[in-house]
């Protein structure tokens, strides 16, 4: 899997907000100056693997049923930027809020990345199968606490660190769990619905009028 090399600017700045980001020269520096530091903070680790679904008592509600309908096994994933991202953003927290905002949107947006490179490595390790979207705990009805499912799943918290808390907040912060479909048929990637998300009541791109584009 490759380790970015720049962070989308494009999603960055979708994830501030665009409309209400003035880009002007100090603002370009101010991004200049979060993605060297972010780059040089990244110690991602990742982790995969094939199982079947129902087996492993991973299909709690009808969302993940009707999104893995078909698929006889599936991937579960974990991605996960490091500590030391934490740290970067913890620290600008208390000295800097204005790079604090960045570097937390720009992580968000590192971590998207990453499992857009680890997805198509799955894809490329499964090529006779079609593979649905990823799908995290949280999102519809499946249950947030499945968290420490997958991780335990994936022996995540001692070959990789990454543990969550009786919360189901995964640590390090900026890290995803999610499962993927494997189908013998063609699959159809459906768009998600801000309908059926979790964060429909408080998220920023509805109240701008946007969408995530998920």
């Amino acid at each position: 899997m490759k380790i970015p090399e720049h962070i989308s600017r494009a999603e960055t700045l979708r994830c501030l907000g665009n409309s209400s980001v003035a880009m002007n020269d100090e603002m370009q520096s101010l991004l200049d100056s979060c993605e060297e530091k972010l780059l040089r903070s990244l110690r991602p680790k990742w982790l995969y693997k094939r199982l079947n679904p129902s087996e492993c008592g991973l299909l709690e509600g009808e969302s993940i049923r009707e999104h893995l309908s078909g698929c006889g096994d599936a991937v579960l994933m974990c991605v996960t930027l490091g500590t030391e991202t934490d740290r970067l953003i913890r620290s600008a927290q208390v000295e800097d809020m204005a790079s604090a905002v960045v570097l937390d949107a720009m992580a968000s947006v590192a971590t998207e990345q990453l499992c857009d490179e680890l997805e198509a490595e799955i894809a490329a390790k499964f090529p006779e199968k079609s593979l649905t979207w990823r799908f995290s705990p949280g999102y519809g009805d499946y249950p947030i606490s499945l968290q420490k499912t997958f991780l335990s799943l994936l022996d995540a918290p001692r070959r990789i660190g990454l543990c969550t808390n009786d919360s189901s907040i995964l640590t390090p912060m900026k890290s995803v769990t999610a499962i993927i479909g494997l189908s013998d048929a063609p699959v159809e990637r459906k768009r998600r619905g801000c309908a059926g998300c979790n964060l429909n009541k408080t998220c920023k791109f509805r109240k701008a009028g946007t969408r995530c584009d998920f």
